[in-house]
């Protein structure tokens, strides 16, 4: 009876460690209880054998138990749930590329998530720019690394600073921003609200051409306009061109003139008191790194008997993944790291703003519909009068004449 007992405790609790109160046993004992029940004694009418573990789960059902140390309740694996989540779920993250064309934008994305986004692409010559205007080029890529999904949307703008007369070159990639934020308005204020798609901007990498002397007065009025729709990211494209004294001063001039001209960039967070200190030391090196003075390649060479991404010179190679060599690595950690504080940001901010913006216009709307409403009814009011006034006033004459025929008519007769 001892050992049935103690395999009928085994087969009340699961590997886990709960216990399955009132559950039936496992076959295998079952058997063996009809095998003894065809004996001898079954043939004699005796009563037929039972396996203990059936009066057991009968008589004392098992208990749910702890598998953890008292005083542990499970909450903590709260974020557990949330990541088998959001993995399963998968992650989007929409970037902009704005720039002058050359500046190496196309290459530079490619690098980043070692893809190839624009494999057809093709470059229109000088005569073609002159009356060129700004398009919007949206490529979407499914990313996976690791079981990570992460659908990515890389927004180009072909034409951006290329015509003759670029006073007007950057509306319509306003147009396109406020449209995102518009959608995804009207999505969040529809029925279906479960599967709605977010193709809002969340980071634009805004590229900085390292041939002048600071920023272009086309640059200063682009941040301006959109440094309260979207997070901008300074970037100095194609920095093999500079020398290393010649890349720190030209950061301290930009960084000069945003503070100067009152552009809001983007700035990393500050790292919490209770991360570790390779963290705290990573978002310092960060912060010092903006603007990012980067190189991109899609080119394996060679390189101290390694092949590496870079470019080949007659002086050497320009390692892309070097940090001693131009900041792609930083770029691509802070983008990686901070991608969930972009969007946050984007939507805490950025798109809030959009949004009270936009509920207010549409309020004002209203009131003026009413206004107008209540002005269109006092103007035909006013008009109604003036029709019954001039009625009267016919009226009276009509009166008046014929009040004079019929005295002219009374005096003929006499």
């Amino acid at each position: 009876m001892g050992t049935g007992r103690a395999r009928a405790r085994g087969a009340l609790h699961r590997p886990g460690g709960v216990a399955l109160g009132g559950a039936a046993p496992p076959p295998r004992p079952a058997v063996r209880a009809r095998e003894r029940s065809s004996g001898p004694a079954a043939a004699g009418g005796a009563e037929i054998f039972s396996c203990p573990c059936l009066k057991m789960s009968k008589q004392q059902p098992a208990q749910f138990t702890n598998p953890e140390t008292p005083g542990y309740v499970g909450f903590a694996n709260l974020p557990n749930q949330v990541h088998r989540k959001s993995v399963k779920k998968g992650f989007e993250f929409t970037l902009m590329v704005v720039g002058e064309s050359g500046l190496g934008k196309s290459t530079l994305i490619n690098s980043l998530f070692l893809t190839d986004l624009y494999p057809e692409r093709i470059i229109p010559g000088a005569a073609d720019k002159i009356e060129r205007t700004v398009q919007i080029e949206a490529s979407t890529v499914e990313i996976e690394e690791r079981g990570v999904k992460l659908r990515l949307t890389v927004v180009d703008t072909p034409g951006y600073g290329d015509a003759i007369n670029c006073r007007d070159c950057f509306k319509t990639i306003i147009s396109y921003i406020d449209e995102q934020f518009e959608r995804y308005l009207h999505d969040e204020s529809g029925l279906n609200r479960r599967h709605i798609i977010d193709n809002r901007v969340h980071c634009c990498f805004y590229f900085i051409s390292p041939f002048g002397h600071g920023l272009k007065p086309l640059d200063v009025e682009f941040m301006k306009a959109i440094h309260n729709k979207v997070n901008i990211v300074p970037v100095i494209a194609k920095a093999d061109t500079l020398s290393l004294k010649e890349r720190e001063r030209l950061k301290k001039r930009i960084l000069d003139e945003i503070e100067e001209h009152g552009i809001k960039i983007y700035h990393l967070p500050d790292a919490e008191s209770d991360e570790d200190e390779d963290f705290k030391e990573q978002t310092r090196l960060l912060k010092a790194s903006i603007p990012f003075c980067v190189v991109g390649s899609n080119q394996l060479i060679e390189a101290k008997g390694k092949k590496v991404r870079g470019r080949l010179y007659p002086w050497g190679v320009v390692e892309v993944e070097n940090p001693e060599h131009n900041d792609f690595l930083k770029l691509r950690t802070m983008l990686i790291t901070h991608m969930q504080d972009l969007q946050e940001v984007t939507q805490d901010l950025h798109y809030e703003n959009f949004r009270s913006e936009r509920l207010k216009r549409g309020t004002r709307k209203i009131e003026d519909e009413e206004v107008n409403k209540d002005q269109i009814l006092l103007e035909k009011e006013a008009e109604l009068r003036r029709m019954q006034e001039m009625i009267a006033r016919m009226q009276a004459q009509m009166q008046m004449q014929m009040q004079s025929g019929e005295g002219d008519s009374s005096g003929h007769h006499v």
